[in-house]
């Protein structure tokens, strides 16, 4: 299969001349922000040891889940008032996860610097497979496989482009 990037990129300029307003011709977005993004998760214990425990997003709440019966639904603060949520759908056999077109491709989540060394030390010391990209994103999989980044830019800026 050959990919026609001149055609890409010239489809890209179009939808940013139809769609891309100026900063300050942009509206107000209706949102208030992400109340949380929730995943789900085969075991709950090694999942609040590795998002607590290993990531240092504190666990805020665990109770049942009010769509399934003897589901927990649980919660880590990923900071900025936004949550990172979770599912355990015990008897489901959901099998492993998988990135599939609509679906997760991955979770990006700003850090300082400072944190993201500190956090690339942990990722270490727990033998955790990451891969690095231009020393501001480290790309890793939670134990259920989903795939996450940590992001040593500050909210609204990616690589030095600002994209809010």
């Amino acid at each position: 299969m050959t990919i026609d990037l001149e055609a890409i990129n010239a489809e890209r300029d179009r939808i940013r001349a139809d769609y891309l307003q100026e900063p300050g011709a942009r509206p107000a977005s209706s949102a208030q922000g992400l109340h949380h993004f929730a995943l789900i998760c085969s075991d709950v214990r090694a999942t609040i040891d590795f998002y607590q425990g290993l990531l240092e997003f504190p666990l805020t709440e665990i109770f049942e889940n009010r769509d399934y019966a003897g589901s927990n639904h649980f919660f880590f603060d990923i900071g900025n008032g936004n949550l990172l949520a979770f599912f355990d759908l015990p008897g489901l056999d959901l099998g492993p996860y998988a990135e599939v077109l609509g679906g997760l491709h991955h979770l990006a989540i700003s850090v300082s610097q400072e944190k993201w060394d500190h956090l690339r030390g942990k990722l270490d010391a727990a033998g955790v497979e990451y891969l690095v990209e231009s020393e501001k994103s480290i790309y890793f999989r939670d134990p259920d496989g989903a795939r996450l980044e940590l992001l040593a830019d500050p909210l609204g800026e990616m690589y030095g482009t600002q994209v809010l």
